[in-house]
């Protein structure tokens, strides 16, 4: 069969739908454009941040290059003491040494010192070198000091992850705990997991009975309570972070109401910010219409009829709830928690505002090491930890719920 002007039918129509694809590229492109360039460039760099390395290697090439073959068993020979002197005073006058000092700084304490005040030193020094360095600074005649060197002239590094759950090199190579005074990232990850564990149950204890009633009021009134839910959108986030700070300090609305009813003294006002309280309050606020919405979305498709004849068998109101409506509820409390507890993993400004030093989150301390400490590469792999704790859960709620089941309504 042909078409008018010749042409197989079979052609033609394998023709036209090309074009209706190129079309709907055509279309979708911009979409594309902006989710590339918004969203996977942004993780693709953080992620090869959380492994990059180019400091040392750059600053110091000649050391690096004399080091390749060094067995590590004993202090290099006068060679790659000759190649550091080199780089040292090559470095101090393009003045190139800083990133690498803090670098190495990172992996063993003291070695920014050892760096710029022996570059500041270097300038007329005479062969032989490695009497000469060691002299100038103690370090240099360590073998630590030239294991972390060689380990991290590489141009990728675990390190920055090694950081990120309270690990490091040993002298040795070995993997190690650092001291227990220096254990900071693995409570962090813990202490953020089950916060956001709380702030997600808090959220499904108060928005059931909420999403409950919205979905079996007659629709005027659920339009009416739909607007309460939906009206914190229409607030700025730093608003009702700030309110909350008004409403629980020790000065505030709540201890003035309860000091003035007599339930508690007022020399004896409650602490509710500035610490874990104040964040799972202000949170569980801020996050609770993630939870109601899926949850009204699921039970709007319940038809009343089900909690009739369960009545109808003889059913108990209590029993009929447990064996009939909750079941067909669940897929509505995976999609709000698995919402909530990664939002709550992911949240920076209201721990860092109600928080306090107790109540903060790791994400506050990928803003500060991106902030202050400037530290990329761990604050990069710190990320990236997150970003693999968020893909296992989505994985494991879309293995036993599946996606398609999430709505917002």
């Amino acid at each position: 069969m042909t078409t008018a002007d010749g042409v197989p039918l079979k052609t033609s129509l394998r023709r036209a739908v090309r074009r209706s694809r190129l079309k709907a590229l055509l279309l979708v492109s911009p979409l594309l454009a902006f989710l590339l360039i918004a969203f996977v460039m942004p993780i693709a760099e953080m992620l090869w941040r959380s492994v990059d390395n180019p400091e040392v290697a750059t600053a110091l090439p000649r050391t690096a290059e004399a080091l390749a073959d060094w067995n590590g068993e004993a202090l290099p020979d006068e060679a790659v003491y000759a190649a550091l002197a080199a780089d040292l005073e090559a470095g101090d006058k393009a003045r190139s040494l800083g990133k690498m000092a803090s670098r190495l700084n990172y992996e063993k304490s003291g070695m920014r010192s050892a760096v710029m005040g022996t570059a500041r030193r270097i300038e007329g020094v005479e062969p032989p070198y490695k009497p000469a360095l060691i002299a100038i600074n103690a370090d240099w005649g360590e073998l630590a000091t030239w294991r972390v060197i060689q380990r991290e002239s590489s141009p990728y590094t675990l390190s920055y992850y090694l950081a990120a759950i309270d690990r490091q090199y040993s002298p040795d190579g070995d993997i190690v705990a650092v001291p227990e005074y220096m254990q900071v990232y693995v409570g962090l990850f813990w202490r953020t997991f089950w916060m956001s564990a709380v702030i997600t149950l808090l959220t499904l204890l108060l928005g059931y009975p909420v999403a409950f009633l919205l979905a079996n009021l007659p629709l005027r009134h659920s339009n009416l309570l739909m607007i309460l839910v939906l009206l914190p959108f229409w607030t700025s986030l730093l608003v009702r972070t700030t309110t909350w700070i008004a409403i629980l300090q020790s000065q505030g609305v709540l201890n003035d109401i309860m000091v003035a009813v007599g339930l508690i003294a007022d020399d004896a006002r409650w602490q509710m910010i500035h610490n874990k309280t104040g964040t799972i309050i202000a949170m569980t606020h801020i996050l609770l219409p993630f939870m109601i919405l899926p949850l009204y979305s699921v039970m709007k498709t319940i038809p009343p009829s089900y909690m009739r004849a369960a009545r109808s068998l003889g059913g108990k109101p209590l029993l009929s709830f447990r064996r009939v409506y909750f079941p067909l509820t669940i897929p509505g409390i995976a999609a709000g928690g698995i919402l909530v507890f990664i939002l709550s993993i992911g949240y920076y400004i209201t721990p860092a505002l109600v928080g306090g030093q107790s109540g903060r989150f790791i994400t506050n301390y990928i803003a500060y090491h991106m902030q202050t400490s400037l530290n990329w590469g761990l604050a990069a792999a710190i990320a990236s930890i997150l970003l693999l704790v968020v893909i296992v859960l989505y994985m494991l709620f879309n293995r036993l719920i599946g996606v398609d089941k999430v709505k917002l309504g």
